[in-house]
């Protein structure tokens, strides 16, 4: 349910909502201004949400004088182009066994068609869903610290515009989401924003076909099994993941001046000015 300013209040750190309904909140931290909506939904089988909307603070950060690109995978989440890669979590992986029990436990006890679902299949239902809310904290959690990282070490990013979806339909749907691509780009991006980093998404298209050094283009695609690339132009080969977070930069603007991602003192404020 979506409140507007009309339709709740604020009043002794409780909820009052429209028809008489109040809410005692647990804050996990102090607002920084006042509410303009309030949306009240179910999490789990068992709790209950109301993320506020408030005005977006700016926290600039201090120049650090370099820059990064950021290529999204499956074997690893994130491959950047200097130090800052993002293993595959697994959280998914680990809890495996837990959900398959609990499918299992669902299945057995799920009602007949016309039938009351008995508690035990609400329970098996309830704990299969604190499960996989867990593990979407445990993503949440990793993608955030890893963008705070990011973030704090570079003054421009240069991150691939991947839309993950697609992978839903392969053979890879399973991993791709344990993966968590989706969530960790938008952490990216809004902890990026939040502290005034300059964050540029970057098509994906040929990413893995061009040269991060030369900007040549290979004339087939690269089959998912070759992990090294090869410039047949300039003769410069890497890791297939390392070249095109080097692409992003290139694409975007931001090719560094030094193999570590740093530019020339001023770069960004000439960039600006």
């Amino acid at each position: 349910m979506n409140y507007t300013r009309r339709g709740f209040r604020l009043k002794d750190w409780r909820l009052h909502l429209a028809g008489g309904i109040v809410l005692t909140v647990v804050w996990s931290r102090p607002l920084p201004a006042e509410p303009s909506s309030v949306r009240v939904f179910t999490a789990t089988a068992s709790a209950t949400g109301t993320p506020r909307v408030v005005p977006a603070q700016t926290e600039p950060l201090p120049p650090t004088g370099a820059v990064i690109g950021i290529d999204w995978g499956v074997k690893e989440t994130a491959t950047t182009s200097y130090a800052h890669d993002l293993p595959h979590a697994q959280h998914g992986h680990r809890s495996q066994a837990k959900l398959g029990h609990y499918d299992r436990m669902t299945a057995r006890r799920r009602p007949k068609k016309g039938q009351a679902a008995s508690k035990g299949y609400r329970e098996a239902k309830k704990w299969r869903a604190k499960t996989c809310a867990k593990i979407a904290r445990q993503h949440q959690d990793t993608a955030r610290k890893w963008a705070k990282k990011v973030v704090r070490d570079h003054d421009a990013i240069a991150v691939e515009d991947f839309r993950p979806k697609f992978l839903a339909k392969t053979t890879m749907a399973r991993k791709a989401a344990d993966a968590a691509i989706g969530a960790t780009k938008q952490a990216l991006i809004e902890i990026g924003r939040k502290h005034a980093r300059d964050v540029r998404l970057v098509h994906p298209a040929h990413t893995t076909m061009d040269c991060g050094s030369c900007g040549a283009r290979t004339k087939h695609a690269l089959p998912l099994s070759e992990r090294t690339y090869t410039c047949t132009a300039c003769g410069a080969f890497s890791p297939r993941d390392k070249n095109s977070a080097r692409v992003m930069l290139v694409r975007a603007g931001l090719n560094p001046a030094g193999v570590e991602g740093a530019r020339p003192p001023g770069a960004l404020l000439q960039e600006a000015a």
